[in-house]
């Protein structure tokens, strides 16, 4: 393995139940009690609260090992945003997916203006190094005005029917919330999301690679990129 690789050292259980806990955790929606069950029902003694600092610790180790063996996104994007509502304070998640839903980023921003959209499309640019084709968004406004200051010559299309591919990806998300019963913090919320994205991205089939025996290669393929990037250094 390379530098990348997670160090387990001075950790009660062996690598492979952190690893577990950690994938039951934020590839299904269950609670930390939940896994906490799960886990002593095959004989695994240990607390929800361990598995939480697991997911704190490794989580975002083996989300930046994953995001790194993603190939090259398309050059079409869609954005969009979400509230949400932490300790009764409005947040914006805004997310940006690829034509094939692939979850190219999550910000969680304080605001839904230009200045966040811009933060969200130079964060994309740089991260991703390059230019898309086309961005799809809804009506809001904000979009434009970022869009003409950093990239005035990329194509903007804004249209509510068109940006169906970045709202359906917001499900998944809602769905986790539910079962968190909220989060706690905007620090706790952003780690998590990019955590999830990046195992869903992983797991999940592309749009163009839906039929039973693509699926099941798909994830044969997420179950190793799983493995190489929770082994230990």
């Amino acid at each position: 393995m390379n530098s990348s690789s997670i160090n387990y050292k001075r950790h009660r259980f062996p690598s492979q139940i952190i690893a577990h806990a950690v994938w039951l955790y934020v590839r299904f929606n269950l609670s930390l009690r939940e896994v906490e069950e799960m886990l002593l029902q095959r004989g695994i003694d240990v607390s929800y609260e361990t598995i939480r600092r697991w997911a704190i610790k490794f989580g975002p180790q083996i989300a930046r090992f994953l995001r790194r063996q993603q190939g090259r996104p398309d050059d079409v994007w869609h954005l969009d945003e979400v509230v949400v509502r932490i300790s009764g304070r409005k947040y914006w998640l805004w997310r940006a997916v690829d034509q094939h839903g692939v979850v190219l980023d999550e910000i969680l921003q304080p605001k839904r203006d230009k200045r966040a959209a811009k933060r969200l499309l130079r964060r994309l640019m740089k991260r991703l190094g390059f230019i898309p084709k086309r961005i799809i968004t809804d009506k809001l406004r904000s979009y434009g005005a970022a869009t003409r200051e950093i990239a005035p010559r990329l194509e903007h299309w804004s249209h509510k029917g068109l940006n169906n591919r970045a709202e359906n990806s917001h499900l998944p998300f809602r769905n986790r919330e539910r079962a968190m019963q909220g989060y706690r913090s905007p620090g706790g919320l952003q780690r998590f999301v990019t955590t999830h994205s990046a195992v869903r991205n992983c797991v999940s089939a592309p749009t163009h690679r839906r039929t039973a025996s693509t699926i099941r290669y798909h994830r044969l393929e997420a179950f190793d990129a799983w493995n190489a990037a929770t082994q230990m250094a």
